[in-house]
């Protein structure tokens, strides 16, 4: 059985993150599109149509919430997972990623596993309803 391949965004200000993030997927077998912020991916959604979303909480500009309140309020891109990144574990930040519409939350610094795990999960999620 060959594991299926997704396409995923990674959100994230720091260039340590996105970078770890890119690789740890990449060799699960992904395709990965990076972001800086808010804004970047929200130009880059449109294009990408990304099976997955992993956001950082915190950046300049537009934070994870925001970013992924108005990803979620667009009826094309609202059925696609989004998974928050945060160094915080609160409880009220993972209550808040739900608000918005999230479907899960990581701390960072996350492992290969939970990120491939999340994009097996999520991703698998995905495709069956497209």
């Amino acid at each position: 059985m060959t594991i299926p391949t997704f396409k995923v965004l990674v959100i994230d200000d720091s260039n340590t993150i996105r970078r770890s993030a890119e690789i740890f997927l990449k060799q699960g077998g992904h395709d990965v599109l990076l972001a800086e912020d808010g804004f970047d991916a929200l130009a880059k959604v449109n294009d990408y149509q990304p099976h997955i979303i992993f956001c950082d909480i915190l950046m300049p500009r537009l934070d994870g919430y925001q970013t992924c309140a108005i990803i979620k309020r667009n009826t094309k891109f609202s059925s696609v997972p989004v998974v928050m990144l945060s160094s915080k574990d609160g409880v009220f930040d993972k209550a808040r990623g739900r608000m918005v519409g999230a479907q899960d939350y990581l701390t960072k610094p996350f492992t290969k596993d939970q990120l491939l795990k999340a994009v097996q999960q999520f991703g698998a999620a995905m495709q069956g309803a497209n």
